[in-house]
């Protein structure tokens, strides 16, 4: 877990790199970097998506995102490549800039696990 004000900091840093590599000029909100960290660890990278793909992308890198916190555990890859997790702890009820603030951190910390923040 990292402070508050380093939390900051490393998002800020997120934030421009992500949106330099895949923004297109435009700065990537929240859900954005989510849907990018779905792809990743789908492995699919070069391909394009349908929408109920799109939502299940998104549960695959929210409960990748939350394995560290207890909350889900990564079970099984189908015979598609398609990550499945158990939940192991019911979600805290937060509110929503406390959820945003749950999802930056861990965020920030999936990514300085991978060496793409320092």
């Amino acid at each position: 877990m990292v402070g508050d004000t380093q939390l900051k900091t490393y998002w800020e840093q997120l934030e421009k790199k992500l949106s330099t590599q895949f923004g297109d000029g435009e700065i990537l909100d929240l859900d954005a970097m989510i849907y990018l960290v779905g792809i990743q660890e789908l492995g699919q990278l070069h391909r394009r998506f349908k929408k109920d793909e799109k939502l299940n992308l998104m549960h695959i890198a929210i409960c990748t995102l939350l394995e560290p916190y207890g909350y889900y555990r990564f079970d099984f890859i189908d015979d598609d490549g398609w990550p499945h997790f158990v939940s192991e702890a019911p979600l805290p009820n937060l509110k929503p800039g406390e959820q945003s603030i749950l999802m930056k951190e861990a965020l920030v910390q999936y990514f300085l696990k991978k060496a793409y923040l320092q």
